[in-house]
């Protein structure tokens, strides 16, 4: 088989099948049919039983949810590869100093255990065994992964190997540099979890006070005004009068009200948390869930 021929083949097996903008586009198009009916609600042209509100929020939850929730399941996937990068690039630097070419270290390496990292890593060694040159084999490797870690280690793994240096001591620094990177990702994690903590505590409180406001405060509103309505008392020959009419819309404020703090809040808590817009979809998600069964089921 010809190189051309290999490195075709190795590219075809390289292509992953990624969904994030199928499902946005999906998610979109179905925010705008939600919109549409919500629209049509609002201006009276078509009764649904909901108020135009419940229509927008349901259509942001269909845009948020799939997206966000896929695309953070491929981060955390990415992550867990990522992970165990450093072990993979120390075991290949090992060989290379048991006199070890490049494509024997990393079909050598191959045999090892290194999580999800392990099926990329028998990936290249196959593509290697095929007759791809290993630094192609490495290439494809960093289209499939496609992260800024990988891509920062690989290239200086691949010039190195072109420049023919000492391919084992670069490949050690570059093991302690992913390590420390890793390293300091998680401590910025752990410390911007605390955060997101507080946005839903924040956002649990602007709820409850909705609840008992409309639970306790509007009632009484309602009350004093019958009240007030049946003995038209006067104070300086004005009558008072309550409009207790206004009470379902201010109702409605509250809802409005929570549907933007779930969605603003919840890609506040994704971006702070890894700082991902994605990932603050599925934080908007959430919220949009809880907000409109809480206003719903409590109101």
């Amino acid at each position: 088989m010809a190189e051309s021929e290999l490195l075709d083949l190795g590219q075809l097996s390289s292509r992953k099948r990624d969904y994030s903008k199928t499902l946005l586009m999906i998610g979109a198009a179905i925010m705008a049919v939600l919109f549409f009916i919500g629209f049509l609600d609002a201006i009276g042209g078509f009764e649904t039983g909901l108020d135009w509100i419940d229509w927008v929020a349901m259509g942001l939850m269909a845009v948020c949810g799939p997206y966000g929730f896929y695309s953070t399941h491929e981060y955390n996937r990415v992550r867990d590869i990522e992970s165990r990068l450093p072990d993979f690039l120390r075991d290949v630097a090992e060989g290379g100093r048991f006199g070890m070419t490049l494509a024997d270290s990393i079909k050598v390496s191959s045999r090892g255990r290194y999580g999800k990292l392990t099926p990329e890593i028998q990936r290249m060694a196959a593509q290697i065994d095929w007759g791809v040159p290993a630094t192609e084999a490495i290439k494809l490797f960093m289209d499939r992964v496609d992260t800024p870690l990988i891509k920062r280690m690989t290239s200086i793994i691949i010039k190195a190997n072109d420049a023919g240096g000492n391919v084992a001591d670069v490949l050690e620094m570059v093991a302690h540099d992913a390590r420390e990177t890793l390293l300091n990702r998680a401590e910025r994690s752990v410390s911007m979890s605390t955060y997101t903590v507080v946005i839903y505590v924040a956002f649990a409180v602007f709820l409850a006070t909705i609840f008992i406001l409309n639970s306790t405060f509007l009632p009484q509103m309602v009350k004093a005004g019958a009240s007030i309505n049946t003995d038209t008392a006067d104070v300086g020959n004005v009558p008072i009068l309550v409009k207790d009419e206004v009470i379902p819309e201010i109702q409605l404020i509250f809802v409005i009200s929570v549907v933007i703090h779930a969605f603003g809040d919840g890609i506040l808590a994704g971006v702070l948390q890894d700082g991902r817009i994605a990932n603050g979809f599925r934080h908007s998600f959430i919220m949009l869930a809880i907000g409109l069964i809480g206003t719903r089921l409590l109101g």
